[in-house]
């Protein structure tokens, strides 16, 4: 199992002096990566990753995660390797199979099914491997030659089968989590599920037995790879509160769970800080789960909850997942 990582998922940025800011009080605050989205109405991933490593000195930046479908591959290639080596070997690559409908249309890209952009999805990432693994155009030759000018491939070999940086891949559905299972270095097992009969994107909150099924189904699929894999979930939300039951009881019906479900869940944080450590720290018995990310809204809160961790844990920072 892996060491505890801690990270938080940009939702937007200001001036470059804040965002800079920003991002050295993440990396003060005690968070390993910080990630960015890939949603119409924010920021641009690769941009923000590059500032964000910029502006910082060992915290890990990756894109949590991309929609495959809004990208060529090759072209695609050509971003990550640009931003692995600007950010000097720091990226992790999270991909995804994209879910917002809306998003499509307003792109004008067209809206398949779930199926069909799964299977864009296990493309991408296997013509990424063949990209990284032969990286240079012949077309090219001649003026890499006349000019000095080096190939373009990715700084790490880790991911993408030793030919690239680490690979994120997540969901909650039994094709992305086998995908996940068969390719990702870093397996985020997701929390947020479709609400059925509802618009594309209405969301609810998963339960813990369907963590637990979740875990059980993706490690099945990696086989072997399983103790190889880093184990991931993103925090939907972070409610600080000497009352955890009452504050469920308000929280329920908007995140979709009964009571006693949101207070077992792994994808919602609620109570005071020792609460919420212990558990991030019942989340790695049960599930295997060692990274956890939050959104940035609840930066400030989540730290004091790291610190908790790690003073209880006595595990030590870490800043690249594990080999």
């Amino acid at each position: 199992m892996t060491d505890f990582r801690f990270s938080v998922n940009v939702l937007g940025v200001e001036s470059p002096e804040a965002f800079a800011r920003s991002c050295r009080a993440v990396e003060e605050a005690g968070f390993d990566a910080l990630f960015a989205a890939d949603h119409l109405g924010v920021p641009a991933p690769f941009p923000v990753l590059v500032a964000a490593a910029h502006a910082t000195e060992r915290l890990r930046v990756g894109t949590l995660v991309l929609n495959a479908a809004f990208w060529n591959p090759s072209l695609l290639a050509r971003e990550i390797a640009t931003t692995d080596a600007l950010t000097g070997g720091r990226l992790e690559v999270g991909l995804g199979a994209g879910h917002m409908r809306w998003e499509f249309e307003s792109a004008g890209i067209a809206w398949e099914s779930f199926g069909a952009r799964a299977d864009h999805l296990e493309t991408t990432v296997t013509e990424l491997r063949r990209l990284f693994a032969h990286p240079a155009y012949e077309q090219q030759a001649a003026m890499r030659d006349a000019f000095g000018m080096p190939v373009l491939q990715p700084v790490q070999r880790r991911g993408f089968g030793g030919e690239g940086p680490p690979l994120i891949i997540g969901g909650t559905g039994d094709r992305i989590l086998a995908i996940a299972g068969t390719h990702a270095d870093i397996v985020s097992v997701a929390g947020a599920y479709q609400v059925p009969g509802r618009p594309p994107g209405t969301f609810r909150i998963g339960s813990a037995t369907e963590a637990d099924e979740r875990v059980r189904f993706t490690r099945a699929c990696a086989g072997p790879r399983t103790d190889h894999i880093e184990w991931h979930t993103l925090v939907q939300t972070v409610i600080e509160t000497d009352d955890r039951e009452a504050a469920a009881a308000v929280a329920a019906e908007r995140l979709g769970l009964s009571v006693g479900d949101l207070l077992d869940t792994p994808f919602v944080l609620i109570g005071t800080v020792e609460e919420m450590a212990a558990q991030i720290l019942d989340a790695r018995v049960r599930y295997g789960f060692t990274h956890f990310t939050v959104h940035a809204p609840y930066r400030d809160v989540f730290a004091r909850v790291i610190a908790r961790v790690r003073a209880t844990h006595r595990s030590p920072t870490t800043s690249a997942p594990a080999e």
